[in-house]
């Protein structure tokens, strides 16, 4: 059964010159679960091309959204996970027939190759770290959010920076502010405790008003 999003893109397809580049990626699109590495050579080669501009679109990203239905950051790991591949496995990226006799085992999912285009990106994954890990990988029949999960736990991506102080500040005055508000609407909180919170808030409020 089709989603709402798949059912969308049956039918911009529909509307799209068979065999042009924007049809080809609305048909792989439909099914880039079981072909992802085909979508992402069609997305590389619409983001290259500036196709989505021509196409009426804002940005690469808008495209991938309102044609394609796919999230930003699904159409950021399909391009990194298939500039990977073609980094690492040039073979896996010719067509069939050059491929014969003995065409190579298909991928990982694109989550999964995501995760090591981003530890290779960030100098976690060095080239003979890849080549041990291929042999587990490909072929491995377990669910890919295990597999991605156990790989960003040994390549774990940097922590994010604290937010900053004057956003911090302007958070806890809004969260002081409520909490008298629900104290205030409570009847049974004294008078005394919401009159105290009340001037906590203020404080907190004076202090957000002073780093901005």
């Amino acid at each position: 059964m089709q989603t709402s999003g798949q059912a969308a893109v049956a039918i911009k397809a529909a509307e799209v010159e068979p065999g042009s580049l924007r049809h080809q990626a609305l048909m792989c699109a439909q099914k880039f679960k079981s072909s992802w590495v085909e979508l992402g050579a069609l997305l590389v080669k619409v983001r290259n091309a500036d196709a989505w501009g021509e196409w009426g679109f804002k940005s690469f990203e808008d495209y991938c959204s309102k044609e394609l239905r796919i999230k930003k950051q699904t159409a950021l790991k399909l391009t990194n996970s298939y500039a990977f591949l073609a980094k690492h496995e040039k073979r896996l990226l010719d067509p069939p027939e050059a491929q014969a006799p003995a065409r190579p085992v298909p991928p990982p999912a694109f989550e999964v190759v995501s995760v090591l285009a981003g530890a290779e990106e960030r100098g976690q994954l060095k080239e003979e770290d890849y080549q041990q890990l291929r042999e587990k990988l490909w072929g491995d029949e377990r669910p890919a959010n295990q597999v991605a999960r156990e790989l960003s736990e040994r390549f774990p991506p940097p922590p994010k920076p604290p937010p900053p102080v004057d956003l911090v500040m302007r958070r806890l005055a809004a969260s002081a502010r409520k909490l008298v508000a629900d104290l205030g609407a409570c009847d049974k909180v004294p008078e005394a405790v919401v009159e105290r919170a009340a001037a906590l808030a203020a404080d907190v409020e004076e202090l957000a008003g002073d780093g901005q």
